[in-house]
């Protein structure tokens, strides 16, 4: 037992900070409009949603530990350099305008501590490229780790709301339909900033570039399994926090800095610096990961090296292109009245038509037993993994549905 454990632990981190990741600004944002627009209703919407992630997570951590290659390699391998191009030229687009996000996550946190962005994104900036380019893999994963520690701040503004944590557990444990637009659309919302095309690449490259042996797998399963319960545990805290405070009062917001603010008179300065804080760390923590993941998924598409514990001679691609992401995403946050809504619209439709296309390529690949062996899906498991690919795919054509109708409003 103790044996396992020590191994877990050497194991651990591919799978929790990738499901962590995704708790990123605009994840939080969505969280916060669920609780503040819609209370607690739809918080048993994160248990099937909790579900998914797994399924999902676990075949990328499955197909990297029987390859040893990355998704993009794969996808190269099995479907072509054509089609690998073009999916990698829309992820590049797709992951920028989300990093544009992360940094702007950053200003808006630290705005409400006076700080202006111009102070906090040029040195958050820097902090994240310093950070990957002169650490190595274990350094970055022990710091990445080290920052998932700080979503507890969301799980202690839930408790600082004083919640009726009876009707927050009828509400968790019994689900709801309600059929109109802006529930629809929020519903399928949380769906979206959960489930990101760029979780299945990082994972699973991180996870070959661990080293992780095929006898270790279960290992690698549980920290899968755990980082995608974690994850779905903090948003379930930031629906609480803004549902018993937000919602009650009647007071609705547009964004996360709204939230932190709103929650000021309601809570206490306390909450509001904790939710603040929550943001900035998940905002400069995404800004590290998304750039990374990009590099990752590009080069190995291309064919170029790719490492952490890689010089930048010897990978001058995965390097350069980290950078001009960090460079390109920060300096456009600093540009006065840039379209920053309609650019995270953009890429939300973006995420919509990349994952369900990305989901096809995992279940074709994991289910080749020339390339995956013994690893290959059950027929139960895979039942359950085309159930849940099916799924994904009809509430992403759904929500890009509903991006599309609500284009107006950017």
């Amino acid at each position: 037992m103790y044996r396992n454990i020590a191994i877990f632990l050497t194991i651990m981190g591919p799978g929790i900070i990738t499901a962590n990741v995704d708790n990123d600004a605009g994840g939080i944002a969505t969280y916060s409009l669920a609780g503040a627009h819609f209370g607690y209703t739809l918080l048993w919407s994160l248990i099937p949603i909790t579900l998914a992630l797994v399924v999902v997570q676990e075949m990328c951590a499955r197909m990297a530990v029987a390859t040893g290659k990355g998704l993009a390699d794969l996808i190269r391998e099995n479907f072509g350099v054509k089609v690998t191009f073009y999916l990698m030229l829309v992820l590049f687009f797709v992951n920028l305008a989300n990093v544009m996000a992360e940094f702007a996550g950053v200003a808006a946190s630290l705005e409400i501590f006076n700080i202006s962005k111009f102070i906090s994104v040029p040195l958050a900036a820097i902090f994240v490229w310093v950070l990957v380019v002169r650490g190595t893999y274990k350094s970055v994963e022990k710091i990445f780790l080290f920052a998932c520690l700080f979503y507890v701040a969301y799980v202690i503004s839930g408790f600082i709301a004083r919640p009726e944590w009876a009707e927050v557990l009828k509400e968790t444990i019994t689900p709801r339909m309600d059929f109109q637009l802006e529930y629809s659309v929020m519903l399928v919302g949380l769906v979206g900033t959960t489930i990101a095309p760029w979780m299945q690449f990082y994972l699973q490259s991180s996870i070959v570039e661990k080293g992780v042996a095929v006898e270790d797998y279960k290992h690698v399963r549980w920290d899968v399994i755990v980082g995608c319960i974690i994850a779905p545990v903090v948003a379930f805290f930031i629906v609480v926090a803004c549902g018993a405070t937000l919602f009650q009062e009647g007071i609705h917001i547009e964004t996360a800095k709204d939230a932190a603010l709103a929650l000021k008179p309601l809570a206490g300065p306390y909450a509001t610096w904790l939710f603040a804080f929550g943001l900035f760390n998940a905002s400069l923590f995404a800004a590290s990961v998304l750039p990374l993941s990009t590099s990752y998924c590009i080069c190995e598409g291309m064919g170029w090296d790719t490492g952490l514990d890689l010089r930048f001679e010897e990978a001058p691609e995965f390097f350069g292109l980290y950078a001009a992401i960090i460079i390109i995403g920060a300096g456009m946050v600093l540009i006065p009245n840039f379209p920053l809504m309609r650019v995270m619209y953009l890429s939300q439709v973006g995420n919509g038509i990349l994952l369900p296309i990305i989901l096809i390529f995992m279940l074709k690949i994991i289910n080749d037993k020339n390339i995956m062996g013994e690893f290959i899906n059950s027929r139960t498991f895979n039942i359950i993994a085309v159930l849940t690919v099916v799924i994904l795919v009809l509430l992403t054509i759904l929500m890009l549905v509903f991006l599309v109708k609500f284009d107006a409003h950017f």
